[in-house]
Order: C-alpha cells, then sequence, then structure tokens
C-alpha cells in the first residue's frame, strides 16, 4: 500500500491512499484525514485503507491524478526524527573529512542523533540556501515510519512496529558541523528541515526488496543533471533498522508517527558514487590532496530515487532546488 499527503492548506495536508502506479490517489475516510491519525489507530485505519488502495489498482475507484508538486511531505510534521549512520563507509569518510578517527564502538554501537521533526519538507519544496558559507549538502538516505514501539524492543520484534518506508534527502549544513560537535553536544544548528519522498509504501509493497529491516534498491542522487550516485542501499547497511529501532528503544519508548532514518546510503566501491557531496570531497582530498567539489549553491538541483530489481520506483522522486531567502 502506497499513501501521500496532498497540501489542502491545512498544517497537515490530506491524506491520500495511491494506487500502485503512483499516478493517482483517493482521499482516505474522514475519521483518517491525515497520515497520523491514521498511524495512531492503524489496526482500525489499515484494512480500510488497504480496501481503497485495491479499489484504485483494479480500476474500480477513478482517483484524482497525482501531481507531486501539490503533495507534502507523507509526515509534514512528526512527533520525532531520529537518524542513524547505519552505512559505515560514509561514517569512516566524513570523519576523516574533519580530522577525526571513527569511534571504538563503530560496528557495535549503531551512532543515531535526534534532528527536528516539526517542519518537514516536501519533495518539490526548495531548500532555502541562508548562507553559502554554511557549506549545505543533500544526503540521499532511507528512512522508516513506526507505530507505537514500547521501550526495550529487541531487534527480532521490531519489524512489528514499522508501517512505511520512505526517502529522505536529509540536508546538512556541513561546514557549520564541527564547532557544534567540539561542544560534545551534538547537532542542532548544522541540522535544517529535511525533505521526504511523494510516498510513504508499506513494508510489504516491497516484496522481496523488503528484508530483514533493510531495502535492497539503488538510491540514485541526480546533481545538477548529472547521476553522481547509483548505491546500493542493502548489503553495506551494517545495521538494519531493526538493529537502529532497538538501540533506540533501550531506554525510551517511541509514539506512532516516530521516524527513523539509515544515514547516508554509501558503497565502499566508488563506482557506485557518492550520496553526498561531503564522500565527493573526502575521496577528493585522498586521491588529489584536497577538496574540489564546491557544496550546494542557489540553483543547484538535487534528485534522489530509489530503484526496486524489476526497475520500479515504489517512493516516487525527490526532486528540489536551492533558492535564496
Amino acid at each position: 500500500m502506497k499513501l501521500a499527503t496532498l497540501r489542502d492548506g491545512t498544517r497537515d495536508g490530506r491524506l491520500l491512499v495511491v494506487r500502485a502506479d503512483g499516478k493517482a490517489g483517493a482521499p482516505a475516510p474522514d475519521p483518517w484525514r491525515t497520515v497520523q491519525a491514521a498511524l495512531d489507530s492503524w489496526d482500525a485505519a489499515e484494512p480500510t485503507l488497504r480496501r481503497l488502495a485495491a479499489e484504485l489498482d483494479v480500476g474500480g475507484l477513478e482517483g484524482l491524478a497525482i501531481e507531486p508538486e501539490r503533495l507534502m511531505a507523507p509526515l509534514p510534521r512528526a512527533f520525532e526524527w531520529v537518524d542513524g549512520s547505519a552505512y559505515l563507509n560514509h561514517v569512516i569518510l566524513v570523519r576523516k573529512a574533519r580530522g577525526a578517527e571513527p569511534p571504538e564502538t563503530l560496528r557495535t554501537d549503531p551512532l543515531v542523533y535526534q534532528g527536528g521533526s516539526g517542519d518537514m519538507l516536501g519533495p518539490r519544496d526548495p531548500i532555502t540556501l541562508h548562507d553559502p558559507a554554511w557549506g549545505m549538502d543533500y544526503e540521499s538516505e532511507v528512512v522508516v515510519v513506526l507505530g507505537d514501539t514500547p521501550l526495550g524492543t529487541t531487534a527480532a520484534t521490531a519489524g512489528a512496529h514499522i508501517r512505511l518506508v520512505m526517502l529522505v534527502n536529509d540536508v546538512t549544513l556541513r561546514n557549520r558541523v564541527p564547532a557544534e560537535l567540539a561542544k560534545g553536544f551534538g547537532f542542532f544548528q548544522s541540522k535544517p528541515a529535511s525533505a521526504f519522498s511523494p510516498f510513504a509504501v508499506t513494508p510489504d509493497a516491497l516484496g522481496a526488496a523488503w528484508h530483514d529491516g533493510r531495502l535492497a534498491a539503488r538510491v540514485k542522487s541526480t546533481y545538477n543533471g548529472e547521476l553522481v550516485g547509483d548505491c546500493d542501499s542493502g548489503p553495506e547497511m551494517h545495521f538494519s533498522f531493526h538493529d537502529l529501532i532497538a538501540h533506540v528503544a533501550r531506554t525510551r519508548r517511541f509514539t506512532a508517527g516516530t521516524i527513523v532514518g539509515s544515514g547516508t546510503v554509501s558503497n565502499a566501491d566508488r563506482s557506485r558514487g557518492v550520496s553526498c557531496l561531503a564522500e565527493r570531497r573526502m575521496i577528493e582530498t585522498i586521491e588529489q590532496g584536497k577538496p574540489v567539489t564546491p557544496f550546494m549553491s542557489v540553483g543547484d538541483t538535487i534528485e534522489i530515487e530509489a530503484v526496486l530489481a524489476d526497475g520500479t520506483s515504489p517512493f516516487g522522486v525527490i526532486r528540489q532546488q536551492v533558492v535564496a531567502p
């Protein structure tokens, strides 16, 4: 099942159940006018939403034409946004870029931070660059949306709490990171609003591409019209989403509508390209002695898409342009 949020003038938009091909959708019934409302009562909402999806798929319901420009993030605001860094190649390269060593627990203890969740960008919303000196970067990631998740949830039981899967452009202001981390208190100013894919998809709709808490897809990043990343999201995700959920739930519970991110999709094979400019700059530093690629500037564009083995693109495309204030 595929869901989206239509921009309708309200803060949280209108939940659309979307046809499998992503070209048409129908508003959900009134009890579940938003994605959050559906998540809050998932056991009751899911059967009705699935019936609506089935009607759309067999042509029993025509639906509204989907225009990505009219879509908000599936969750325009979320209760929590917890991002991990499950691809160790990314951790190693970016730590090197700022002259820091990876933690000794790199392979045993996931890295996570808590981002801002009150303002989520839609798949076509522009990215505002307030100061070029901040070093704006995109990051192509996979995320999951949780239902109510109890404290003490284990990796073995975490899958039962995953309701939806999406993509995100987790925008980072790279030049603000070192000074913030030097304070020993984590990211804040270096993490502006993130943008999400047009569609959120239930894990079962991904078929064999969803296995053991990982998405098997080619995550493609197209920067200023050039395919700069064609990364495999599956094998090199060292910590699965099940692992990440168990890690964050060790000392607290999470409410329905919490988003958990994978961190930047990254492969050790450099022919696969990169899912953020920081990695490209680090590789340039290793090979040429200094970074050559600048960070994002006004007018730049980024597209992020995940393509499955069968050639389908279940989440749609994030397509954004950097703009001045």
